[in-house]
């Protein structure tokens, strides 16, 4: 096993690693112990009660943060002509079809969400095993592939984030900076537990949230008590 660093032993002094703290708690602690040169990403994880390898187990969705992501990202959308022209002026960063397709299978993928008009999902539909194991393929589920590229563009650019079970039913998820207001990363935290549990599938049995724990990027993490975010979490 690794030896830990002394940055991390010592951002570990004074928790309990088994206590599973409020979420105001929980927040305060791990905003306090990201001492990186950078902004530290605040992150959510939440064990699931699920197995993703059954279909009516999938859990998946899309939630706009209040206080947004404390970054910007790049859009791409899929459009043409009229739509394409409705991206541009909405702020996407990139904006084409055949083209973008090839810039794609090139691998150049500059961008860190992807957006589509329903007409372009012929083309996109290709770029399957390239933007899939990436996260981008867009989605009708999560509104990424509409008609309304404006709200998409905007939702995007606004602090959209979307999660996705993975195999160990775990789902992870950005939830804004350490220099954000703790009461603005609570808020976050708080909208996406929202989101992941209004997407509870129905197949999943017994408990759906098992746990939740928050970290910033290089600090470690911190036990979130289900009961301080709401009863409807533990079933």
């Amino acid at each position: 096993m690794a030896k830990e660093g002394k940055r991390l032993v010592k951002a570990r002094q004074g928790l309990d690693p088994v206590k599973a703290y409020s979420l105001d708690e929980a927040v305060k602690l791990v905003k306090s112990r990201a001492k990186a040169k950078f902004d530290e990403t605040i992150e959510v994880a939440m064990n699931l009660g699920v197995d993703p390898r059954h279909a009516d187990q999938m859990v998946r969705g899309v939630v706009s943060l209040p206080n947004g992501t404390g970054r910007s990202a790049r859009v791409a959308v899929f459009a043409k002509g009229a739509k394409a022209e409705e991206a541009k002026r909405a702020g996407a960063d990139i904006v084409g079809a055949e083209d973008l397709a090839e810039q794609i299978q090139k691998g150049e993928i500059n961008f860190d969400r992807c957006i589509a008009t329903p007409d372009m999902m012929g083309i996109v539909g290709r770029l399957g095993k390239v933007l899939g194991p990436r996260g981008l393929m867009p989605n009708p589920k999560v509104g990424t592939v509409t008609m309304d590229v404006t709200q998409a563009v905007k939702d995007a650019k606004g602090g959209a984030v979307e999660f996705r079970v993975e195999k160990a039913g775990i789902v992870h998820a950005g939830v804004g900076k350490a220099s954000f207001e703790e009461k603005a990363i609570a808020e976050n935290v708080r909208a996406l537990i929202d989101s992941v549990i209004r997407a509870k599938p129905a197949g999943a049995k017994g408990h759906y949230v098992k746990r939740i724990s928050i970290s910033s990027t290089m600090g470690p993490g911190v036990k979130i008590a289900l009961d301080s975010v709401g009863q409807a979490s533990v079933t």
